[in-house]
């Protein structure tokens, strides 16, 4: 594996995906896109160049775990679809930070702030 992961408890829930291939999760619930388009919302997020050899390997990783569905856009070029146990874990991730984060009204407030923005 391209960076270190240790990938479902027997509820399918996902544990232990890096940070990396989270923001490329968080970016395909956006909607489907290729490659070089995941790749340019990384750097934008990042500030920085993200290499093809990090990029591929993470997404091959992803679709190889089933949270991430590849199929050919033409001969060149492939598009990336989170698929429903991506979903999945970006929600169960979600669930595990607003648990730990959410400790009083006033952050619940805060959540709820952002999420109605």
């Amino acid at each position: 594996m391209s960076e270190a992961q240790s990938i479902s408890d027997g509820s399918g829930k996902v544990r232990d995906l890096t940070a990396f291939q989270q923001n490329i999760l968080a970016i395909l619930a956006e909607e489907a896109r290729y490659g070089l388009a995941i790749k340019r919302e990384l750097e934008n997020y990042y500030g920085t160049e993200v290499n093809h050899g990090r990029l591929y390997p993470n997404l091959d990783d992803l679709v190889e775990d089933g949270l991430v569905e590849k199929s050919e856009l033409d001969k060149r070029t492939n598009e990336y679809e989170l698929t429903d146990a991506g979903y999945n874990a970006i929600l169960d991730q979600f669930e595990w930070t607003l648990s730990k984060f959410v400790t009083d009204d006033e952050r619940a407030d805060d959540v709820r702030t952002l999420i109605d923005q």
